[in-house]
């Protein structure tokens, strides 16, 4: 049996971002792959970048390329062969993609549910505070 999905000779490379959401999800997305295939973990790498978006943090993300800057190292290693898959959080995708890359996978939704942590009410946040998403 042919394993189509699997480079000859070395292991797929999942390509993620650095931050601890970003591999926790590249995890379970391999984890995915290795129970649909039939694959053990050694046949994965997980290959994270430190995506502009995490580096430049003293700027609005408007400013500096919008939602892209998450996403735009991963779709570059793609083309240039660095990867061969790449795991984005759909939050961080734009909707408008390069007709080169296509969304070929999804896993199933977890829990939509929200947390605040830190205060105890968003009302009891300072006026003007500014809140985070992960």
């Amino acid at each position: 049996m042919t394993e189509p999905l699997l480079p000859p000779h070395r292991p797929l490379r999942l390509g993620t971002r650095a931050s601890p959401l970003a591999m926790a999800q590249a995890r379970l997305t391999e984890q995915a792959l290795c129970t649909a295939h039939g694959w053990t973990p050694d046949r994965i790498e997980i290959v994270p970048v430190t995506a502009s978006g995490d580096k430049v943090l003293d700027r609005p993300l408007a400013d500096i390329g919008g939602k892209a800057l998450w996403t735009k190292e991963l779709d570059h290693w793609l083309h240039d062969g660095t990867i061969d898959v790449a795991v984005h959080s759909m939050k961080d995708v734009e909707t408008i993609r390069p007709d080169t890359l296509h969304i070929a996978a999804m896993l199933p939704r977890a829990d939509v549910r929200d947390a605040l942590v830190g205060a105890a009410t968003i009302a009891a946040l300072p006026r003007g505070g500014r809140l985070g998403t992960s």
